[in-house]
């Protein structure tokens, strides 16, 4: 199996203005892209292994042969963490989660506002690259984390349902070290349909 990169499930400049056209084109057509290249040239000696889902390598990265498992975990996270990123936005979404993903969500904070403000503390609190995330238990609890560089839930049998890329690189052009202001604008394209589909499919 040869990964291979998605195109974007929208135009690039379909998140304006809170995400700009041209982070939106380095971003996925010049970092996520590397992320797939590399993690392609990591596995081409090891047919067996990428003939396997994605998500079942990372889940189980100690299966992976050590020579080549830091490639792996790195743009394998990569190529994972950012397919889920790109369908978590969508242009003109709604703005709060529903049914049962709000019930769950005001059972683990007590508020969508709350929710926002310790996912916040979470993304804001990652020292260099990384990622904060939303996950969901099987009983059907929330719970947020954060983890460093393209490292994702998945690699701590966590299910993950949101997750923020905090890297520089998804910001910095037009936010630069105002990582706040990103983090606030974001909640403006996410994609609440499909974060609601992914707790579903937790169990």
């Amino acid at each position: 199996m040869t990964f291979e990169l998605k195109a974007l499930p929208y135009p690039s400049d379909s998140l304006e203005p809170t995400i700009d056209a041209r982070t939106m084109e380095i971003h996925h057509g010049k970092h996520h892209a590397t992320y797939v290249t590399n993690l392609n040239n990591a596995l081409k000696d090891y047919p067996d292994l990428a003939a396997k889902p994605l998500d079942q390598i990372l889940a189980h990265l100690d299966q992976v042969p050590e020579v080549i498992r830091t490639a792996v975990r790195n743009n394998g996270g990569g190529h994972w963490n950012h397919d889920l990123f790109w369908n978590l936005m969508t242009p003109g979404g709604s703005k709060a989660p529903t049914g049962e993903l709000a019930k769950a969500v005001d059972a683990a904070f007590g508020s969508f506002d709350e929710l926002k403000a310790k996912f916040k503390v979470a993304a804001l609190g990652r020292f260099g690259s990384g990622w904060a995330w939303l996950v969901a238990h099987q009983d059907g609890t929330l719970a947020i984390t954060s983890t460093p560089n393209q490292d994702n839930p998945l690699m701590e049998s966590k299910h993950a349902i949101l997750g923020l890329d905090v890297w520089e690189h998804a910001y910095y052009l037009h936010y630069q070290n105002r990582r706040a202001d990103y983090v606030d604008a974001w909640w403006n394209v996410v994609n609440w349909d499909q974060v609601a589909a992914l707790y579903s499919a937790r169990r």
